[in-house]
This record gives structure tokens, C-alpha cells and sequence, in this order.
């Protein structure tokens, strides 16, 4: 679905979110260099050499892109964990991670329609609405940083372009958000992002959504970095799951990450901090991105969880 810039950007972006995200994606239409041959000779090699130059200004001063998975924890009204006692502790976490890209998980229109209010005017979102049974795993992205170019709904199931399906025995429908995206402080490099909800209780549900995903990653070629976020209901480093998504030739973050926060177990119910424990919400993505620092955001205000999830936040260069 193709994004139309201009002032009524805001108002076609929430339009979008309400259409049936079945239809497939149409980019935008852009400018294509053609190649062109290099003199061999030393004016050449002077080319070359200022290209080199002005690649290696552009690594230094292009910032890290911040990228956070984060399930919401579906808003309900029941005490002590109740929406109304979680929203300022989200509200605060957020501004104060500040992520360019949010994948989350469990949302629905109420609930993420209060965090686009709280991150503020230069935030927007993509993804359906969420509605009945089916969620909504909607994708966050700062204006400032981030345009959208196509996006496109999936669903996690034998007719992925149904709303609402559920063939491989999964407690609820589950589905993917995609959205390609423009970088606008990096001379408008585009890359994917993929945000996904795996099945909690079937394990069959959980691998053969880990297949598709993985279908769909390897189906985007490897001309653009590709950036899968989510809560996967499957520990990494074990189980066929993780092992089917970086088969796909993805790489997990957290174990590429150049520095790491200390490690905790992802899930923690609102209870207890797991050290070490395990860790079901990754950000995976395609070789040749640098991942600086990764962390699991561990912030409460006077014992309140913003979610019975951590979210992680990844800072990371595309290229």
C-alpha cells in the first residue's frame, strides 16, 4: 500500500490502519541510477579514493537507529496491573528510550492510540487495528528520522491473506506487519522491518509461522537490510523456531551487539527479574548490519511494570 507524502500524511497514515491490510503492497516510484563505467586510470583511483573518504564521514556521522521490541501487554482493567496503572510507566519508558522503530506486540486500537498520544506529535503508527480476537502488532516509527514507503499484513496461516485466519492450531490469529522504510538521515537508505506475535501455546503454530516468516525474509532478496521484531514464545539459542529464522540467514542482535546490558529473562509476569533467564522477545536481522549496544530495558516506577514483558532496545547501523 503505497504511503502518499504531504500535509495530510497523519490522516492517511490512521486511514490506512482501519483498511483491510490485505491488499498488497505498491511502492512508491523512485529514482533508479543507472551504472556507470569508472575510468581505470589515476583520476579514477582519486574518485574512488574521495568515495572511500565520504563513505567513511557518513559511518561516522550518521547516529544509530534505535530499535525496540516490546509486547504491550493487551489493556485490561484488572488492578494492580490495569491499563490506567501502566500507561505512565509506558509513557516514560518510552520517552525515555526515545526508539525510532517500536515492534509491539498485543496492542489494540485504544491502548495504541494512547501511546501515539504520549510519545508525542512526531510519532506515527502502521499496522491493523487489532479487533476481537485478533491483535494488533502494530509498528511505532519517529517522523523525524523514519517515511514509510509500502507496508503490507500478513497472516500466520495456511491463507495469509485473510483478517482473521487461524489454520495451524494457534490460541489466537497471529500475524506479521511489514513496513519498508526510508531513513532520512542516512541519504534515504530503505530497509525492512518485520514485526510478528508467535503462537503461546502450539508449538506446531509456532514453527510453521517461523517458516513463513522465514519464507517471506529470504523472498525479499538481500538487496536492502531486513529487521525482524517480536515476541516469539521460544527461547533463543534453542528449539526449531530460532533455528528456522537464522536459517533464513537472519542473525540474532543480542549476540552481535558490539557492547550488552545485563541479561534477563524477557517474560516476567510482573514478578521477579530472572537474570540470565530466558529470552523470547528478539530483534533478528540480515548480515552487514552493526548492532553498537543492545539492552533489556528493565525501568518501573515505585513497583509498577509497564508490561509483564521487557522490552529491548537495540542501537544499530544498517550499513
Amino acid at each position: 500500500m503505497a504511503i502518499t507524502p504531504g500535509p495530510t500524511r497523519r490522516a492517511g497514515l490512521r486511514t490506512l490502519v482501519a483498511v483491510a491490510a490485505t491488499v498488497a503492497a505498491v511502492p512508491l516510484l523512485g529514482t533508479v541510477r543507472s551504472s556507470e563505467a569508472r575510468d581505470a586510470g589515476p583520476a579514477g583511483n582519486r574518485d574512488e579514493a574521495k568515495d572511500a573518504g565520504h563513505a567513511r564521514v557518513k559511518a561516522r556521522t550518521v547516529p544509530p537507529l534505535r530499535v525496540m521490541t516490546f509486547n504491550l501487554r493487551v489493556a485490561g482493567s484488572h488492578e494492580p496491573n490495569s491499563w490506567a496503572d501502566r500507561r505512565p510507566v509506558m509513557s516514560a519508558l518510552l520517552r525515555r528510550a526515545a526508539p525510532h522503530v517500536i515492534g509491539t506486540q498485543e496492542g489494540q486500537l485504544p491502548q495504541l492510540s494512547d501511546i501515539e498520544a504520549d510519545l508525542g506529535p512526531h510519532y506515527a503508527w502502521l499496522g491493523t487495528p487489532g479487533g476481537g480476537r485478533e491483535e494488533s502488532v502494530a509498528v511505532f516509527y519517529d517522523t523525524r528520522r523514519l517515511a514509510p514507503v509500502e507496508h503490507t499484513t500478513f497472516r500466520l496461516s495456511d491463507t495469509p491473506d485473510v483478517p482473521g485466519s487461524n489454520t495451524w492450531g494457534a490460541a489466537f490469529p497471529r500475524l506479521v506487519t511489514r513496513v519498508r522504510f526510508r531513513d532520512l538521515l542516512d541519504a534515504g537508505r530503505q530497509f525492512h522491518v518485520l514485526n510478528t506475535h508467535l503462537d503461546h501455546r502450539s508449538e506446531y503454530a509456532r514453527e510453521r509461522a517461523a517458516a513463513l516468516v522465514a519464507e517471506r525474509v529470504t523472498a525479499l532478496g538481500d538487496e536492502l537490510p531486513v529487521l525482524v521484531t517480536g515476541d516469539f514464545n521460544a527461547a533463543a539459542h534453542g528449539g526449531p523456531v530460532y533455528d528456522t529464522l537464522l536459517g533464513a540467514g537472519l542473525l540474532d542482535t543480542w549476540d552481535t551487539a558490539r557492547q550488552r546490558g545485563p541479561a534477563y529473562g524477557t517474560f516476567h509476569a510482573f514478578g521477579s527479574l530472572t537474570p540470565d533467564g530466558e529470552r523470547i522477545d528478539w530483534i533478528l536481522a540480515t548480515p552487514g548490519v552493526t548492532v553498537r549496544r543492545e539492552s533489556v530495558d528493565t525501568f518501573w516506577v515505585r513497583g509498577q511494570w509497564p508490561s509483564d514483558h521487557l522490552p529491548v532496545l537495540a542501537s544499530l547501523n544498517l550499513g
